[in-house]
């Protein structure tokens, strides 16, 4: 069953408390992809299989960290080239269900691959979604790694996840392993994924004082933190009976607890440290108590955040529960609250929390556009590094050569790869580009023919020449009425100019020098 408490209109969010009505994980085989960036071939490390990063990405390098005392993922690391202050992004490819969310963790150590003092600190995408700043400063000067996590829907059948240099440092960004994990559909479904993504704040087990734990503990490998120098261990846990509680939290959690003996508030400065504001927090705390069988305690509390009621009346179980927000407003430092209710004989107790921060997807480029897009990569034999991930998003990372517009759909507008070192063909599929006005692929090495671009009916410049490219001219070209510019000099191509673009008023065509077996016209 749920409840849904009603919240005054200060605070635009409703909670929601779940009981055990899910149903009960009986596969404990982790799902997804674990990538080893860097590294040549694959490992298996705690019964998990990682896998070497080359059927994933292609740009990059991959460099050696110089210490003996790292665990497997990070001896090696995948680092990108800055260039002019040109800010690219570079995408790992993971094949995906397009239905699903997913977990995805980015695991970075830097250990001096560049050259520099201090890691650099850089930009990681989703798709078309800008998901946070990296900066691995402070744990790298504690010698620790630093991971990333976050909920995800993929825009298609690909989930890109991607790094980027930005104004922050000139260093070259680089990643140590990525992890990309399917989720039940019942997990985090109070966000809407189709407007929203979840970036991990915090996760802890309270009272737990040993080291992170994930799978097979939790079998989707979320990292539980410790919290709480003193563990509490529960003094009757065969009473409890915990199972299938609303985002599947481990049962571990529930082995240790923070509480209160006296019938006296419980607080926390939690999650630790000061937060943004300005944006809204998706927050989940969890309980399971091992004397609520006891007819002698009445063991109710209140829960508040920063001093405003987040729920009222919470009765503990032994099946255990989840009290949630998925949209609640947090800024600065925040204090968790536990309170006895009215008539409660019980101190207050809690397992576990999460935090995320609810971040705006980014969108995406129109699915045609993209399409046609990775075709006319595919078809290049030398396509620029960056061509990955969405060509037009987020918009400060468009893919070289690539203009877009960003109106309510987002479109590629012009192509500008003008002496680049192409090598390969003009994919047929740019005719599905229909919203471009300049196609700009001159001097470069280009074979193949020219296809047909009829359907381009905004394309005013085309600039074809100083090419290998072979063939007739399409005499299509000529029924493009917004066309001003046709550059096809020093090529291969056979036959007659076509009469309706020799012919077209107000058009500059080239087609000479070059192209020795064209037919020319009188």
């Amino acid at each position: 069953m749920s409840t849904l408490l009603p919240l005054s209109a200060m605070i635009p969010t409703r909670l929601l408390l779940l009981l055990a009505l899910l149903p009960i994980c009986l596969c404990q085989s982790l799902q997804g992809v674990l990538i080893d960036c860097g590294a040549d071939v694959g490992s298996v490390i705690n019964g998990l299989e990682w896998l070497p990063d080359s059927g994933y990405i292609s740009a990059g390098s991959s460099k050696v960290i110089a210490r003996e005392d790292l665990v497997q993922t990070l001896f090696t690391v995948r680092s990108f080239p800055l260039s002019n202050n040109v800010f690219k992004k570079f995408c790992y490819e993971i094949p995906v269900d397009g239905t699903k969310k997913y977990l995805v963790r980015t695991t970075y150590y830097y250990g001096g691959v560049n050259g520099n003092t201090n890691p650099p600190v850089f930009d990681q995408i989703v798709d078309g979604t800008l998901w946070r700043v990296v900066n691995t400063t402070e744990d790298y000067l504690r010698r620790e790694a630093s991971y990333y996590e976050g909920v995800f829907m993929p825009t298609g059948k690909n989930l890109s996840v991607c790094v980027a240099g930005n104004t922050y440092t000139d260093s070259d960004p680089f990643i140590s392993a990525l992890e990309v994990v399917p989720l039940w559909d019942q997990l985090y479904n109070s966000t809407d994924f189709r407007a929203h993504a979840l970036s991990l704040v915090a996760r802890h087990s309270f009272g737990y004082d040993g080291p992170v734990f994930g799978y097979p503990d939790d079998q989707f490998n979320r990292y539980w933190q410790p919290f709480g120098a003193d563990a509490f261990p529960l003094s009757n846990p065969q009473d409890l009976a915990v199972s299938g509680i609303w985002n599947l939290p481990p049962q571990k959690v529930f082995h240790t607890r923070l509480s209160k003996s006296l019938v006296e508030p419980l607080t926390l400065n939690w999650p630790p440290g000061p937060l943004p504001g300005g944006v809204n927090y998706s927050i989940a705390l969890y309980f399971a108590d091992d004397h609520a069988s006891d007819s002698n305690n009445s063991r109710a509390m209140d829960i508040t955040i920063n001093s405003v009621p987040y729920y009222r009346n919470l009765i503990r179980t032994p099946v255990g529960l989840v009290v949630f927000s998925s949209q609640w407003p947090l800024a600065g430092i925040t204090n968790l609250t536990l309170t006895p209710a009215p008539g409660s004989t019980a101190g207050p107790l809690i397992n576990a929390g999460e935090v995320y921060q609810v971040i705006p997807s980014g969108g995406k480029t129109l699915a045609r556009d993209v399409i046609a897009m990775i075709d006319l990569r595919n078809h290049f034999h030398n396509a620029p590094a960056d061509w990955s991930g969405d060509p037009c998003l987020p918009s400060r990372y468009t893919w070289t050569g690539v203009t877009c517009s960003y109106g309510p759909r987002i479109r590629i507008l012009s192509l500008n790869l003008t002496s680049m070192g192409l090598v390969g063909l003009i994919s047929p599929r740019i005719s599905r580009l229909t919203a471009l006005s300049s196609i700009l692929l001159g001097n470069n090495s280009l074979s193949g023919t020219i296809p047909d671009l009829s359907s381009l009916k905004a394309v005013q410049n085309l600039h074809l020449q100083d090419n290998r490219l072979g063939g007739i001219i399409p005499p299509s070209l000529g029924s493009l009425q917004n066309l001003r510019e046709v550059f096809l000099q020093n090529n291969n191509l056979t036959g007659q100019v076509p009469p309706n673009l020799k012919g077209k008023e107000g058009l500059a065509l080239r087609y000479t020098p070059g192209n020795p077996l064209l037919i020319l016209p009188p």
